[in-house]
Order: C-alpha cells, then sequence, then structure tokens
C-alpha cells in the first residue's frame, strides 16, 4: 500500500515507516551470514574464510545495485510528493531499462577479472578456487540483485515497506533451507551456498518485479506514460552515481584491507569473515534506515514541507540510537557464542580475532549511526558533494590507519582501531554539513 510520508506526526511516521525497513535489512543480510554461517559449520574454516574472501568483490556489485536503487527511490519520492505521476512512472521504467543495459556490462567485467581482483587481495592459494567459484555464481545472479533493489527502492519512495519485508522474510528463511540442502543434502560445497542464493534471489525478484509494476499500473495518470526519459535519467544519476561511487570505493577500500588482513593467515581472515557479517548486520541496517530517511527528506522536499525534515532527522536520530543499544550489548557480552554460529571451539584464532574486532568496533555504533542518518537527510535532498565528502573521509582514514597501526603494532588488532577513527572524524563532517546545509536553511523555510 503506498503511503504518504508528507502528513501526520514526523516521529510516528518515520518509525512506521523506517521499522520494516530495518526488518527487511535484517532479513537481507541473512543472505551472506546464511552463507557463511553454513560454509563454516558444514564444510570448513577454509569455506568460511573463501566465502568472506569473495565477499569483498561481491561488496561492488552491491554498490551498483544500492546506488539504482537509492537514486531511482530518491527521484520517485520527490515525483510522488508533487504527485507528478505520469513523469514518475516514467522515471521508474527509465531507471530499468537503463540499469538493465549497464548490468551486462557490469556481469561481463566482473566475469573476466574476478580472479585478478582475488590475487590483487593476495588470496590464499588453499581457498583460490572456491573464493572464484562462489564469486562467479554470484555474478550471474546479479541481475536478480538489481532488478529487486530497483523494484525494493520504488516501493520505498511510494511508502511501503512492508512489502519489501514480506518478500525478504520468505526468500531470507527459504535460502538458509535450500542452503543446507545443497551443502549438507547434495554434498555441494561452496558451490551449493552460492547457487542456493542465486535461486532463491531470483524468485524474490521475479515477483517483487510484477508487483511493482501492477502497483504503478494502478496509480491512474492521463494520457500515454513515456518508458524513457534521459532529463529523468540524468536526475536519476545525479544521485544514483554518486552513491555508486561511495559504495564502490567502500568496496575497494575493504578489498585493500582485506589484502592487509590476509597477510596475517587464514585462520585471522576466516574470524574476520565471521565477525564482520555481524557488524555488517548493525551498519546495512543502520544504512537503510537511513534510505528511509531519504525517501521521507525526498517527499516532503518534493511537497514543500522543508520544515518536517528536521523533525524527521529528530525521529531519526533517536531511532537508530535505540537500536544501537541491543546490538552493542549483544556483541560485547555474547560476541563469543555469535561467532560460534560461524565455527566451532577448536577454530582458537580465528574465534579471538572475532570477539577483539566486535569489541573494539561495537561501542561506536551510536556514532556511525548518526553518520547514517545525516547522510540519509543529506542524499534525500540531493546534496551530494557534502555526503560524498564525509563518506570518502571515513574511507580514506580507514584504509591508511589499518595499515599505519597495524604496521606499528604488528597486529590485525591495529586493523580494527582504524575503523572507529574513521567513524568518529566522518561524522563530524557530516553533522557540520547538515546544519550548513539543511539547519538553518531548513528552519528558515519552515519558519
Amino acid at each position: 500500500m503506498n503511503k504518504d510520508l508528507t502528513q501526520g506526526d514526523p516521529k510516528k511516521v518515520l518509525w512506521a515507516f523506517c521499522l520494516p525497513m530495518f526488518g527487511s535489512i535484517v532479513f537481507q543480510q541473512l543472505y551472506n551470514i546464511a552463507d557463511s554461517l553454513v560454509a563454516g559449520k558444514f564444510i570448513g574454516e577454509n569455506a568460511l574464510a573463501a566465502v568472506g574472501n569473495s565477499y569483498n568483490v561481491t561488496l561492488l556489485f552491491i554498490a551498483f545495485a544500492f546506488g539504482c536503487n537509492i537514486g531511482c527511490s530518491v527521484t520517485v519520492s520527490q515525483l510522488f510528493g508533487a504527485r507528478d505521476y505520469k513523469t514518475m512512472k516514467t522515471s521508474v521504467y527509465t531507471a530499468l531499462i537503463a540499469s538493465g543495459a549497464l548490468c551486462a556490462v557490469f556481469m561481463t567485467v566482473g566475469l573476466l577479472s574476478c580472479d585478478w581482483l582475488l590475487l590483487l587481495m593476495k588470496t590464499q592459494g588453499e581457498i583460490m578456487t572456491d573464493s572464484s567459484l562462489y564469486l562467479k555464481i554470484y555474478i550471474w545472479g546479479f541481475p536478480f540483485l538489481l532488478f529487486y533493489n530497483i523494484a525494493t527502492g520504488v516501493f520505498s519512495a511510494l511508502g511501503d515497506s512492508k512489502t519489501p519485508f514480506l518478500f525478504l522474510a520468505a526468500s531470507s528463511t527459504a535460502n538458509i533451507a535450500v542452503d543446507i540442502l545443497f551443502v549438507k543434502g547434495f554434498s555441494m560445497g561452496v558451490a551449493g551456498v552460492a547457487w542456493a542464493t542465486f535461486l532463491c534471489q531470483g524468485v524474490s525478484c521475479v515477483f517483487s518485479l510484477v508487483l511493482v509494476l501492477k502497483r504503478l499500473a494502478g496509480i491512474k495518470t492521463d494520457g500515454n506514460v513515456p518508458i524513457f526519459s534521459g532529463q529523468l535519467l540524468r536526475k536519476i544519476a545525479v544521485v544514483a552515481v554518486p552513491s555508486v561511487l561511495q559504495q564502490s570505493f567502500i568496496s575497494v577500500g575493504n578489498m585493500m584491507v582485506q589484502g592487509c588482513i590476509n597477510g596475517f593467515g587464514v585462520s585471522v581472515a576466516a574470524g574476520y569473515s565471521a565477525a564482520v557479517k555481524l557488524n555488517n548486520l548493525v551498519i546495512t541496517s543502520f544504512t537503510t534506515i537511513g534510505n528511509g530517511i531519504s525517501n521521507f527528506a525526498a517527499q516532503n522536499l518534493g511537497a514543500h514541507q522543508e520544515g518536517r525534515i528536521r523533525q524527521g532527522t529528530r525521529a531519526g536520530l533517536k531511532l537508530v540510537w535505540c537500536l544501537c543499544i541491543p546490538f552493542c550489548l549483544a556483541y560485547i557480552v555474547f560476541g563469543k557464542y555469535l561467532l560460534l554460529l560461524f565455527m566451532d571451539q577448536s577454530s582458537a584464532i580465528a574465534l579471538a580475532t572475532g570477539r577483539m574486532f566486535l569489541w573494539i568496533l561495537s561501542p561506536f555504533y551510536f556514532v556511525i549511526a548518526a553518520k547514517l542518518v545525516v547522510d540519509g537527510v543529506l542524499r534525500g535532498i540531493s546534496a551530494m558533494w557534502q555526503f560524498m565528502a564525509a563518506t570518502f573521509t571515513d574511507l580514506i582514514l580507514r584504509v591508511v590507519l589499518a595499515f599505519v597501526f597495524s604496521g606499528a603494532i604488528n597486529s590485525a588488532a591495529g586493523i580494527w582501531a582504524a575503523w572507529p577513527v574513521g567513524w568518529a572524524i566522518a561524522t563530524t563532517l557530516s553533522v557540520f554539513f547538515y546544519l550548513r546545509k539543511c539547519g538553518a536553511n531548513l528552519a528558515g523555510k519552515s519558519a
């Protein structure tokens, strides 16, 4: 059901909209968590390291899908808020066509270069074959990931966060079962983990696209709706391209850091692989809530209700900080037991590595959560260069300091310590941009 985010109490509207999005991303992360969990428990430590190693390359593809999602979502939100439904439909069709064409190029490049990228990360010989196999199957399933993300972006733009939640709840639950079936029942190894994701994402993609097109058809418009517009493509690209670049550079940075981690051995890489999945569950959840705030800001900007955006920002901060508390406590107190879902007690070095990672990072979730909320507002009002500046500051600092700190103490703990430093400085920058770009301006407009 479509939802107008420009009416009602901003806090209640935003929380009702964002909480299902939070649930959706939890289930979305179960795809990757399930892959690592099944690989680690049913195949072994090397398989866990192989899936985690490949994940850093898959983030490049996720970055492209995310950029298409947010570019389409922000544009559709602004048009929906302005009640320009005919142009809104054209923007969706334009996003689908342009993304499909770029998808073919991206897949070709990925298939030709994936082994080279794995070697660039100093992938150990004992996990190279499985890493390459997992990655290539993942790339073949990339169209499903891409078009599913665009469909969920449209649902979010229309104020519907519950439908994507239901899709993800069903598909991710099925993915766990199929993972176990392919690996344990059919003895397919790492390939079984990859094919399970391929199959479940494919089914989700088809159903979500059919439903989103049906939803658009139910919105009445006059005359024929053009299926492509160069002007709208440029408008989408203004938001999508910086988002793709942001996520892509983060992925490249993660690959560089992975190369540093691999230098400490397979056990450390396996421990990091498990812990970073738990960390990504939190960060991606907050990022998704930030996306919801982008939709909220974009709809209200389109409807010239700028004063509601500041209220939405405050409500978003309260929401993410409430969510930080259980995550932080769980990882500090129960981190060992969560990591044991991916490995057994015999993986002592891997387990110690994962625990140290979670202990260092989790107290700073309150900091990065604030950044992602503020970034969501900046993106929703198309303040893209400010958004990019804060993001690249975080990335560059984390990569550079990871090498500096780990070299100085000759320990992987130095890599983990780079995260909070980058987060803290980048958050300060994001808040500064928000106060300059949004705080005074939006307050003035709402007065």
